[in-house]
C-alpha cells in the first residue's frame, strides 16, 4: 500500500486509511503530529515524534549521559560560586 488517493470533505476532513493507521498504532482520538515539508503534508503519531526527536539529541549526547543530571550538577556548582 504505496499511495492511496483520498478526498477532503468539510472543514478540511479526510480518512487516513485504515491499513495506515493499522502500521502506524493510530486509534480513535490519539494526537497526531503534521508538519509541511517541501510542499508536502507529513503526518505521524506523537511518539513517532518524540522517538525522532531524541534520535537527534543522542547524535550529540553520548550514550548513558543523563541531562537532568548534567544540568542539576552545573546549577549547583553556579550556586555555590555565587555565595
Amino acid at each position: 500500500m504505496d499511495r492511496q488517493l483520498v478526498k477532503v470533505g468539510s472543514n478540511g476532513r479526510f480518512v487516513i486509511p485504515s491499513e495506515y493507521r493499522r502500521q502506524l498504532g493510530i486509534r480513535e482520538g490519539d494526537e497526531l503530529v503534521i508538519r509541511l515539508v517541501d510542499g508536502e503534508l507529513r503526518i505521524g503519531t506523537l511518539s513517532a515524534a518524540i522517538k525522532r526527536a531524541q534520535q537527534l539529541v543522542r547524535q550529540y549526547v553520548p550514550e548513558g549521559t543523563q541531562l537532568a543530571d548534567e544540568l542539576l550538577k552545573e546549577r549547583r556548582e553556579a550556586a555555590n560560586i555565587e555565595l
